[in-house]
């Protein structure tokens, strides 16, 4: 089969490969390294599939070189990983674990020295189980304690590591965690899930301070912003829009770029959204100015109106905003179930850049798709249809660049095969192939075309000199 044409991108566009601690390191319980959120998730049973743990996963905390080999073989440009927050404090604050400080240490150097620049996320949903212990991101003091993480994490790395991330996806934490109850910690809240979002926000303006505080860094936040359809051109469906943007979008673009809250935020909430978490102050620490925004992207949504699930405060949590996802898209799915919609991400970047004229410069910080990957008699992965997923939403992010939106680079998801949340180890989104019973590494042909990529990209950009 013919391999899907390289995108052309522009001279400085910058290519790499992501993944997160939780997902990858394993090694749970060594080197001082305290329990998060996830540990205790994973560990309670009926919340994963097949009661998958986060406990080996790739085993990169011990195989870390072998996988940076692999990115210089890729030859990416940059390398988006995630700090584990219980590796550098195991209670969330207090006390500094010597040994999980210098794990990182190890693993700067070493991508460094493969020619490769580090980007750190410094929150990628494992929160210490102590600091949910005493309120999570409900409470102000969990966004105080992260503020102080951030400010360890730039005074050891920020010599070496030059581009950061301060949270990654806080609608996943806020609403997937503890609204839907799908992903640690695992509760369905109302107002609780609200609070958690805003003091997330919160947490990453006051992290923004003290990474400032630590010199010349690369600020950003990476969202899961999506491209908001609706089923149909009846008053409902449009309102329907409105909400699911709410709750999905405007709730962290609109502090984040415009310096505001949602308009329709008591529309999409109602009582809910009357709560005692904010305080005067706090647009303007939300606000900070920002170096770039991360984006993660994979598929659209369709929405129509609903019934709320549950009429009563008390009751009703911080999704059941009266709408239903439909599906009319007519494509191929992903095996999580996504339809693959590349135009989609173009309309959604020509969206924000013409919406928010203080729009950082964007990274698309995660893109990839999870496959029924097998293994062939030939002993590799062939696997057409990510790569042709890859090809074209790189397609859709140089029709945009086109189009005058300003993308800097594009960070595929995932590396490697890895543990994928409450859906365990049943989804596969790596370049690289992980057998989880011999934990050895085989890169598919995705890797082979995505190194090809970048290769040809390197040299028009040589070339361009």
């Amino acid at each position: 089969m013919t391999s899907p044409a390289f995108p052309v991108l522009p001279a400085g566009f910058r290519f790499g490969a992501a993944t997160a601690a939780y997902q990858i390191e394993g090694a749970h319980d060594e080197d001082g390294r305290g329990p998060s959120i996830w540990d205790t998730f994973s560990h309670t049973p009926g919340r994963t599939v097949a009661g998958a743990t986060g406990d080996t996963a790739a085993d990169h905390y011990h195989r870390y070189r072998e996988d940076i080999a692999l990115l210089r073989e890729l030859g990416v440009d940059d390398y988006r990983f995630s700090i584990a927050w219980t590796r550098l404090l195991p209670e969330g604050t207090g006390q500094v674990n010597a040994q999980g400080l210098d794990f990182y240490d190890r693993l700067i150097d070493e991508l460094l020295a493969a020619g490769i620049a580090p980007a750190a996320t410094l929150y990628h949903w494992d929160l210490p189980q102590a600091l949910e212990d005493r309120g999570g991101w409900r409470v102000r003091d969990t966004a105080e304690a992260f503020a102080a993480y951030a400010a360890l994490a730039a005074d050891r790395y920020g010599d070496r590591v030059h581009r950061w991330i301060t949270l990654n996806e806080p609608y996943c934490s806020a609403f997937v965690g503890y609204a839907e109850g799908r992903h640690a910690p695992g509760t369905r809240e109302g107002r609780g899930a609200l609070a958690a979002a805003h003091h997330l926000l919160v947490g990453h303006g006051l992290a923004v301070r003290a990474l400032r505080a630590a010199g010349d860094q690369d600020v950003g936040i990476t969202l899961n912003l999506d491209r908001i359809h609706a089923a149909s051109d009846r008053a409902r469906d449009f309102a329907a829009r409105r909400r699911a943007e709410t709750l999905h979008n405007d709730i962290w673009t609109e502090p984040l770029f415009a310096g505001r809250y949602p308009a329709h935020e008591t529309e999409t909430w109602a009582s809910l959204a009357d709560g005692p978490w904010r305080r005067p102050d706090d647009l303007k620490v939300i606000g900070a100015p920002l170096d770039f925004v991360g984006l993660n992207y994979y598929r659209p949504i369709c929405v129509t109106a609903a019934p709320h699930r549950a009429s009563d405060a008390k009751q009703r949590t911080a999704v059941d905003v009266g709408v239903a996802e439909v599906d009319p898209y007519g494509t191929r799915h992903t095996t999580m179930g996504w339809p693959v919609v590349p135009s989609a991400f173009t309309e959604l970047l020509r969206h924000l850049h013409a919406r928010y004229p203080r729009l950082p410069p964007v990274w698309i910080t995660e893109n990839g798709s999870a496959e029924a990957d097998t293994v062939a008699p030939d002993g590799q992965i062939h696997d057409p249809d990510r790569t042709r997923y890859l090809a074209d939403h790189l397609q859709a992010v140089a029709d945009a660049v086109a189009a005058e939106v300003d993308v800097r680079g594009y960070y595929v998801w995932s590396l490697l095969d890895n543990f994928e949340w409450a859906r365990g180890y049943d989804q596969r989104f790596g370049l690289v192939r992980v057998d989880y019973d011999t934990l050895t590494r085989t890169p598919k042909d995705s890797y082979r075309w995505y190194r090809d990529l970048i290769a040809a990209h390197r040299a028009v950009r040589k070339d361009a000199r």
